[in-house]
């Protein structure tokens, strides 16, 4: 078992779930995990967890979200683990600087602010989702991931049609 999939569990096992229905989610994360010892890995076919960050502005007042290329939706950053990573947060940190451009994230909370399960081209991924704060002038740049970026305000984010978003950000919002 690698130290990711040994930092997810402890992960999951450590947090307090909002709610009956993350708590479900959350073991439903680990008895996948307990099945599958490649389940941190995106060649696992049956599903695979992923880290994903929303990111903050340094004055908490915006969110970054990225036009995703492949599902052309506006997501939060994040993505597969690599097999460099050895933690869930810090998989989910890596994607976030790599997606923004914007080195210096620092996790609003240490543990995750809400799970996601949703279908993908790949597999069903398993989303650990954090939430960070963007250093006092960061500047946003665009990668081949995506076909923009963009500061949101929290309610800009309501109107948008993704439901996990909405969720992600509505909970974040709750922890500030």
């Amino acid at each position: 078992m690698s130290t990711l999939h040994k930092d997810a569990v402890g992960v999951l096992e450590s947090w307090h779930a909002p709610d009956a229905g993350q708590d479900e989610l959350r073991r439903e994360y680990l008895a996948h995990l307990a099945a599958h010892p490649d389940g941190m890995e995106k060649l696992c076919k049956a599903g695979h967890l992923t880290g994903s960050v929303l990111i903050l502005d340094a004055e908490r007042q915006h969110v970054l979200l990225t036009l995703h290329a492949k599902l052309k939706l506006w997501l939060q950053t994040g993505g597969h683990c690599e097999p460099a990573d050895t933690s869930l947060s810090g998989a989910a940190l890596r994607e976030g600087t790599e997606e923004s451009g914007i080195q210096g994230l620092d996790l609003l909370v240490p543990g995750p602010v809400n799970l996601d399960r949703h279908l993908v081209p790949c597999a069903w991924h398993l989303d650990v989702q954090y939430a960070a704060v963007a250093p006092p002038g960061a500047v946003e740049s665009i990668s081949d991931e995506s076909l923009a970026l963009r500061w949101f305000t929290f309610d800009e984010v309501a109107e948008l049609p993704d439901r996990s978003v909405r969720t992600l950000v509505a909970r974040t919002r709750a922890l500030l």
